[in-house]
């Protein structure tokens, strides 16, 4: 099986294709990526001498540079590829509302390049890795389902929005095989030290104030990576063409919970806490019902949040080399979540 990966320097991406890579039926992975802030060479490290492995600086909105890479790889291997999942984008909503045309460029042109290299080059699947974001903010009762209308309230929620719309466009029109995944807040290693878990842990090793959000009382359904990327694999060969798969842990809990649990963890004091003023159009509540992939493809998470948590804190404490020099640029800033 040959497979193209987007965004696969990122931290999800990432995951993904050391995990892929483990199958023997994998016998090429392309990864595009173009290597901005969020993506980390260091995430590959390890499978960077593979053979069957090969990483190609360049931008998913680029649509020349598309078509030429696309055409040679695909002249490389003497048949077209078997699918694209496509992680890249711009996903960090404070950026998105400071600067919301990269997130425009990205996530919405550049997937419709996708689309169309992927067309024109006969690749054969089309997945697209989103966000449960795009459903907007939940009440205090109920769960997002695949059927939920479409109601983003940020900008980078609603580019995302609009390339999952593109993307069951192109079934729809075109008949190409797609897919779109939606996904509840990840979390494990090799995650970027804005985000809400890593900036937790590495500001409280390092005795500063951890920043919250608001009253900290926003909810999020957090699933651990490798249980996401395990999805991905499922929804990659099994899913119905066209369909939609929410993924999600059934781990809903509040951020405070989340920071107490890894100060506690850490041993440090909850004086540490640090209630910033909140996002604008921050969403309170986001929960996903995931019984379609659970009763379609067979998938269910593997891990518990508490224990993958830990195995999560543990993780950043054993590779701190990995994340320090994320530390001058991220360390002071309020976490994404």
């Amino acid at each position: 099986m040959r497979i193209i990966v987007t965004g696969g320097c990122g931290f999800i991406g990432s995951n993904f294709v050391r995990q892929v890579l483990a199958r023997s039926e994998v016998t090429a992975l392309i990864n595009i990526d173009d290597l901005t802030y969020a993506g980390n060479l260091e995430n590959l490290t390890s499978i960077d001498k593979d053979p069957r492995y090969r990483l190609v600086k360049a931008d998913i909105a680029d649509a020349p540079r598309m078509e030429s890479l696309f055409k040679e790889e695909t002249q490389r291997g003497g048949e077209p590829f078997d699918a694209i999942i496509n992680f890249a984008a711009e996903s960090h909503v404070d950026r998105s509302i400071t600067g919301p045309a990269e997130f425009i460029r990205t996530n919405i042109v550049g997937t419709g390049v996708l689309l169309q290299v992927a067309r024109e080059h006969g690749i054969k699947r089309f997945l697209q890795v989103s966000t449960d974001e795009v459903y907007g903010s939940l009440g205090p009762q109920g769960r997002f389902t695949e059927t939920t209308p479409l109601s983003p309230n940020s900008p980078y929620s609603a580019s995302k929005a609009g390339a999952d719309l593109l993307v069951a466009a192109a079934y729809h029109t075109y008949g190409q095989d797609t897919l779109i995944t939606r996904c509840s807040n990840n979390y494990g290693p090799y995650q970027f030290a804005e985000k809400l878990i890593p900036l937790m842990i590495i500001s409280a090793l390092h005795d500063r104030p951890l920043p919250v959000y608001g009253d900290g009382l926003n909810i999020r359904d957090w699933i651990h990576v490798e249980d996401h990327c395990e999805a991905l694999w499922q929804v990659l060969i099994h899913g119905r063409s066209g369909e939609v798969y929410n993924v999600g842990a059934d781990s809903e809990r509040s951020n405070i919970d989340v920071v107490h649990q890894i100060l506690k963890y850490l041993k440090k004091p909850e004086s540490l806490i640090n209630y910033v003023t909140d996002r604008l159009g921050h969403d309170r509540r986001y929960a996903i019902d995931s019984s379609k992939i659970h009763e379609e493809l067979g998938w269910k998470p593997q891990r518990q949040f508490s224990e993958g948590l830990i195995a999560t804190i543990r993780w950043y404490l054993e590779h701190e080399s990995w994340w320090k020099n994320q530390v001058a640029g991220s360390i002071c800033k309020v976490p994404e979540n």
